[in-house]
């Protein structure tokens, strides 16, 4: 895919083959470094700053700051960026840090999402891969011909290497600090030849991660972080109900307590401000409120399941049709079903949301551990009744989201933007700076959350146990209606994130049809979460997968590979983790009254390709312990494979908490979980020991952030039934149906 930048300074340069125009900031003047958050910034005449492009500066220290357009919320994003960037550059891997562009789609747009900056769907490596590779190697080229011209050699005969640029015949060499000045005064050049992949010395080797110092030592910038003389911090008290809004409040009790400054209503809830969080929240929890929940959602789960199994009796919208499946399930010799329930699900983020806001008389500036820039920038502009240019972000570390962080309602941003705006009505100009603290008990309560979904799958065998017809229903709310990319990904009432994983299935069946429900009168907040539709259809599908290999009596890896016959890179992510595990060895059996077990699933998301084998053991009592986990992932090169196993290992743990633990519940509307006691993470004792294999590869890289996730759930739960004989068809799991 490609896509244009708009060009903000005076040159270009054009990478022709992948179709990239990439904006480059040449400066007239060798720039200063910019000023810290807050502060102005401004040419310096005679720093040896070189800042040749909008991703790049070099210092006179030797120092190579890449600006990195995406978010860094414990990815590895940071670390990804500039090992792309430093490779076509020939930097020395020490002297490279990374800091968070500013709110800039004209620069920093995400290329897969058009004039939207903004980080999610894995694609942060994707949509940069040529883009910050030509940044490097047009600032390497600039160096060479700073240099060239400086020793009056030819450029031909210059290599860069570490950070060092050589002419080995006259013995002469400089860092790139020495050559910064010099190097700002030359052309972009407009032929750019990238390194052969033989040559790489940074991409598919180890290297230290560039956030790890600063998240060991503290001196990493977290919103939580970030304080400001006469900063006031807020929290809000919001309704128990989605859509419920204050009617009336008594803060008579509030404005008491010590540290509270102020109390102001919003739309959606009643704003303590204080000096700092402890005062708030006690302020808070003195705060009378009487609220208006005569438009709020008030249906409990158990009557929005029986709605969605309701709606699974009859057809949907058609995602997928091909062949003729009612012809298919007519004639054969056995039909296989099954139905899969999926709860609603928190992120559960380790740091809760949070922003801080300045608001002044025509402008406004942002802080926080920013994911989606572009739509947080007009939705904060709207609210304070400035344009989308007069808002400033600067992008901090995030601890964690998961999708959370790039709401496309800017929910907890648009909050923080009243309140200020209220206090500005009271007292213009002298609206002091405001830190918005959400606690873990408002971001469980508060959505948003992965939609919960109902499947209803059918599968048609032919007298010899060929797989001849598929039918999946799902039933579900949409996470693209009313969002930014609606008018993109919902086609014909398909919201494509709701069935990606089940439209997409890569199994070869001649006769197949997906269709879809989506309710509209559902006000639960949701929202993506990390994979996505394939989070439910991944489950749904490996299990289903299963089942139907038992009801054949064939292999599950084997009847897999027959149906991947034109899906190569599925077929051999899978192999490698079959192989990898033993799959056709018998596993050791377990100690007196254990049951043991081993399961497969494969799936892709987000252009990666990962297969999981699971082997666990049940106890008497129907727990069950996770003994392994073998991985094989295909995405693409891998630029930092130690990365990707992190990744991989991340995407295990999270997901095993969605499968043992995760479930949001709602009585009468009302969230029934508040904190990590009763929305548990897994715990230590319940990780297991992860392999991670990687496909070599020479395709461009792909996501790893999110396509560990989906195969987890299945590959575990076919364990299960390899060890029990009983199918888990609702998550997360009920021990009680496992005891032997």
């Amino acid at each position: 895919m490609s896509m244009q930048i708009e060009n903000l300074s005076r040159r270009n340069f054009l990478q022709g083959a992948a179709g990239l125009t990439l904006g480059v900031c040449l400066p007239l003047r060798v720039l200063a470094a910019p000023a810290g958050p807050g502060k102005a910034g401004g040419e310096v005449v005679g720093s040896v700053t070189f800042e040749p492009n909008a991703f790049l500066r070099i210092g006179a220290d030797n120092s190579v700051t890449v600006i990195s357009k995406h978010l860094e919320m414990g990815q590895g994003t940071y670390t990804g960026l500039a090992t792309i960037l430093a490779e076509e550059l020939d930097a020395r891997w020490d002297d490279v840090k990374v800091e968070g562009a500013p709110a800039d789609a004209k620069r920093y747009n995400n290329l897969f999402w058009g004039p939207t900056q903004g980080t999610g769907g894995s694609t942060a490596m994707a949509n940069s891969w040529e883009q910050l590779r030509m940044a490097g190697a047009a600032a390497r080229a600039m160096l060479i011909s700073a240099a060239a011209k400086k020793w009056n050699v030819p450029a031909s005969e210059i290599v860069v290497s570490e950070g060092v640029v050589s002419h080995a015949p006259s013995k002469r060499k400089a860092s790139f600090g020495e050559l910064a000045q010099d190097a700002a005064t030359e052309a972009v050049p407009s032929d750019i030849k990238l390194k052969d992949p033989k040559d790489f010395k940074l991409i598919g080797k180890k290297a230290p991660r560039k956030d790890a110092l600063a998240k060991s030592n503290g001196t990493a910038q977290f919103t939580q972080d970030i304080h400001f003389p006469n900063m006031l911090v807020a929290v809000v008290a919001h309704s128990p109900r989605f859509g419920g809004k204050p009617k009336s409040f008594d803060a008579s009790e509030t404005r008491k307590i010590k540290g509270v400054v102020d109390v102001v209503q919003i739309q959606h809830g009643v704003a303590v401000l204080a000096k700092d969080t402890w005062s708030a929240k006690r302020g808070r929890d003195a705060l009378q409120v009487e609220w208006d929940d005569s438009a709020a959602f008030k249906l409990s789960s158990d009557e929005i399941s029986a709605r969605y199994k309701a709606l699974a009796k009859q057809p949907g919208a058609v995602a997928r049709k091909e062949g003729d499946a009612d012809k298919a399930f007519a004639g054969a010799a056995r039909v296989v079903e099954a139905g899969y329930d999926f709860p609603y699900l928190a992120h559960s983020a380790m740091e809760p949301m949070n922003c801080v806001i300045q608001l002044g008389a025509d402008k406004c500036e942002v802080w926080n551990g920013e994911q989606f820039q572009t739509i947080d920038q007009m939705n904060v502009a709207r609210t304070v009744g400035l344009k989308p240019e007069q808002v400033s972000i600067n992008m901090l570390y995030a601890g964690g989201s998961f999708g959370r962080r790039a709401s496309k309602d800017s929910d907890y941003l648009v909050e923080a933007a009243q309140i200020v705006k209220a206090l500005d009505a009271k007292t213009p100009g002298k609206t002091p700076p405001v830190k918005l603290v959400w606690t873990r008990e408002d971001d469980t309560h508060g959505g948003y959350y992965r939609p919960a979904f109902h499947h209803a799958l059918k599968a048609a065998l032919d007298d010899k146990g060929n797989l001849v017809g598929w039918q999946h229903r799902l039933v579900g709310q949409s996470i693209l209606t009313g969002s930014p990319f609606e008018g993109m990904m919902v086609k014909d009432g398909i919201d494509a994130v709701s069935v990606e994983g089940a439209a997409n299935l890569p199994y070869h069946v001649p006769n197949m049809l997906v269709d879809l429900h989506t309710p509209k009168d559902i006000g639960v907040p949701v929202l993506w979460w990390r994979s996505v539709g394939s989070s439910h259809t991944a489950f749904s599908t490996e299990v289903f997968v299963d089942q139907v290999a038992k009801a054949a009596g064939k292999d599950p890896v084997a009847m897999r590979l027959a149906l991947l016959d034109k899906h190569p890179r599925h077929a051999a992510v899978l192999k490698l983790a079959a192989e990898k595990a033993g799959w056709n060895k018998p596993l050791a059996k377990g100690k007196a009254g254990e049951r043991r077990g081993r399961g497969v699933a494969v799936h892709e998301s987000f252009n990666s390709y990962v297969a999981h084998v699971a082997e666990v053991t049940l106890q008497k009592d129907g727990s069950v312990r996770i003994d392994r986990i073998v991985s094989a992932v295909d995405c693409g090169i891998a630029i930092n494979p130690d990365n990707v196993r992190a990744q991989v290992e991340g995407g295990v743990g999270f997901a095993l908490s969605s499968v043992l633990h995760g479930k949001i519940t709602l009585k009468d509307g009302v969230v029934e979980q508040s904190n990590f006691h009763d929305y548990m993470p897994i715990r230590i004792n319940e990780m297991p020991r992860v392999e991670v294999h990687i496909v070599p590869s020479a395709e461009k890289p792909t996501g790893i952030g999110e396509p560990g996730v989906p195969p987890l759930a299945p590959a575990m739960v076919n364990a299960i039934a390899a060890a029990s004989g009983k199918w888990i068809t609702a998550l997360p799991i009920d021990t009680e149906a496992l005891k032997a």
